[in-house]
């Protein structure tokens, strides 16, 4: 399968080197020229699960993607959400009539976006628990094990869902073929609107934020108003299973891992995503006159820090 990667960060290279291993014509797309130049240069490498792995992958500038000349079959995005749409823009002249596009991005109402490029019956929509992070232009690490969810955003697309499915498999990325991945992201946004923001705030890892006690309540309280909004879209969280879920990571093997909004903001003094994590439940609820003060909060205080330490947009893609 011929696949374009959308946004070379810590995640996305590492989708990137288990499609190519498994013997996939696979590129890159980002907009961090310094990324881009290290990689054309010395090839992609990682510290994958403590062994070198260095992968020559061409790699285009978000400016050079209409001199490819060649369409992909499956697109994969794992840019920011915040440059989701200025990324879609970039590599439109590549989306053919027969260009899935998959997004496996952190956070709510991605479809919104993504419909404007692909018809609905080409959008795959998922979620993954792998992680990933980066060390430096070109350089990333990669440990522990993870899965992927995806399902076809519309009933046509189900073949090449499967088919996807099975390349996945293939590469050892652990996917499952969901019936029900809009409430997959839901829990996974739960996780995000909790961990990411809270590790943010207060410059801790997972499990450092587990020892506190004030640990539980708060992740209760989030957990309650993601849930509240959701079900007004159909969506009807297991608020103590998606509690149990999330406090599980304080324990596990990822207990020492800063999230990608940590690296983001207090490492990298970059922008977040979290407009389509707490600030998306904000705005629903507003919507649909439900209060969710505890979101409201949180996104604000998130903005507050990045005016703060100097939070720049940057096309550089690290989920």
């Amino acid at each position: 399968m011929k696949i374009t990667v959308v946004g070379a960060g810590g995640m996305g290279s590492r989708f990137a080197i288990m499609l190519h291993q498994a013997g996939h014509n696979v590129e890159l797309v980002d907009g961090w020229q310094d990324n881009v130049d290290a990689i054309r240069a010395n090839g992609l490498k990682a510290d994958f699960n403590g062994e070198p792995v260095t992968v020559k992958l061409p790699i285009y500038s978000p400016a050079e993607v209409d001199a490819t000349g060649e369409k992909p079959d499956l697109i994969i995005v794992f840019t920011k959400s915040n440059q989701l749409r200025s990324m879609m823009e970039a590599v439109k002249p590549i989306i053919s009539p027969v260009t899935y596009v998959l997004c496996l991005l952190n956070g709510i109402g991605h479809e919104d976006i993504l419909e404007d490029y692909v018809a609905k019956d080409h959008l795959i929509l998922g979620i993954t628990m792998w992680t990933a992070g980066m060390t430096g232009p070109g350089q990333v690490t990669l440990v522990g094990n993870g899965d992927v969810e995806l399902q076809n955003f519309e009933p046509a697309g189900e073949a090449f869902t499967k088919q996807v499915v099975q390349v996945f498999t293939e590469a050892g990325l652990n996917p499952k073929y969901s019936e029900n991945v809009k409430y997959s992201i839901w829990r996974k946004a739960c996780v995000n609107g909790t961990l990411n923001c809270l590790c943010s705030l207060l410059e801790c890892n997972i499990g450092e934020l587990g020892s506190t006690t004030v640990a539980s309540d708060l992740l209760h309280t989030i957990i309650a108003e993601f849930a509240t909004v959701a079900a007004k879209e159909g969506i009807n969280l297991d608020e103590q299973e998606v509690y149990d879920h999330v406090a599980g990571t304080f324990t596990a093997n990822i207990a020492g891992h800063y999230p990608s909004m940590y690296q983001d903001l207090v490492k990298n003094h970059r922008a977040t995503e979290i407009d389509f994590i707490n600030g998306a439940v904000w705005r629903k609820g507003q919507k649909y006159g439900i209060p969710t003060p505890y979101c409201a909060l949180l996104t604000q205080l998130i903005h507050a820090k990045e005016q703060l330490v100097g939070a720049v947009e940057r096309t550089k893609a690290h989920v």
